[in-house]
């Protein structure tokens, strides 16, 4: 018999490549150059303003090669450039530009769009449902994380 913290663990991992799998349908359907790693970035820098490698990488528990990966292509596409720190030259901060901000809103809009779509084939008992427990989700999960 599963023990209850097993279901709660294989529930969490089952919901993240059902939701990916959904969000992630607009981006390849349009001709973005975005990948979802650098939506993630994208919205990183959107939240937190300019970061350095390092600190891209703790906001989205990547290691710093696979962030520098994702951060070369999205320079490649104009979306972020590279700035030194002017207090220390060995310290690379990476910043938003204006098309990686109009884009990342502009694909942030088509996933939601997308998103809403398939959650108005609820019924107004199932959307209450979700509503509730996704709330619960977010606040635990947040309380979780809050303690690392």
């Amino acid at each position: 018999m599963k023990l209850k913290i097993d279901i709660i663990a294989d529930n969490l991992m089952t919901i993240h490549p059902l939701l990916f799998r959904s969000l992630s349908k607009p981006l390849r359907s349009k001709s973005f150059s975005i990948t979802p790693g650098g939506m993630f970035v994208l919205g990183s820098l959107k939240r937190n303003g300019i970061l350095s490698m390092s600190d891209i990488g703790k906001c989205l528990s990547m290691p710093k090669p696979h962030v520098t990966v994702i951060v070369d292509k999205l320079i490649e596409e104009g979306y972020v450039e590279r700035q030194h720190d002017p207090s220390d030259r060995r310290i690379v901060n990476v910043l938003i530009t204006e098309k990686g901000l109009k884009d990342f809103e502009e694909i942030k809009l088509l996933v939601s769009e997308n998103l809403k779509e398939k959650l108005h084939a609820l019924n107004a008992e199932e959307q209450d449902l979700l509503l509730v427990s996704s709330q619960n989700v977010k606040e635990l999960l947040s309380s979780i994380l809050a303690k690392e």
